[in-house]
């Protein structure tokens, strides 16, 4: 692997800790309860990343961190949940006896949106739709356009 593609892997894997970590605050705002990185018991945990509860609700999540824009400039609209997600979100369930969610987080140069549902809200599909995310039409919206106070230089996509 050529050292370009090292930047970029490193990158890559850096914006989805960060999306963690913007996941967890969000959820601790939301007043969810017993809030674990299931990355930091097993690295790449079956389709969740978090796990939480709310009440007698246990959930399981499965957490997507993006640039709000592709390299071209045009919105990312859809985060893919990854090979096999559903058939992976079950047996996770089962593991843990939660339901499987989906936190998609949003960033740009000064904001951060996030976007929180079911995986059945999803209907099949295997991606999250951020463009219907955004007008409310799928899943909730847990923070909309909210200052991230960094520098999101390193994070954002480069051009070739």
């Amino acid at each position: 692997m050529d050292i370009e593609n090292k930047k970029e892997a490193a990158r890559k894997k850096s914006l989805g800790e960060l999306g963690e970590l913007f996941a967890i605050k969000t959820l601790v705002d939301e007043q969810y309860d017993k809030i674990r990185n299931l990355n930091d018991e097993h690295m790449n945990e079956e389709y969740a990343d978090i796990y939480c509860e709310k009440g007698d609700r246990r959930l399981i999540i499965s957490v997507k961190a993006r640039n709000k824009f592709g390299v071209d400039g045009k919105l990312n609209g859809y985060y893919n949940l990854g090979t096999n997600a559903y058939e992976k979100a079950k047996r996770a369930s089962e593991k843990y006896n939660a339901e499987a969610y989906w936190m998609a987080i949003q960033f740009d140069m000064n904001y951060y949106s996030v976007y929180f549902g079911t995986l059945e809200c999803l209907n099949g599909a295997n991606a999250i739709p951020v463009k219907k995310c955004e007008k409310g039409q799928i899943g909730t919206i847990l923070v909309n356009k909210k200052t991230h106070y960094f520098d999101f230089n390193f994070y954002k996509n480069k051009k070739e």
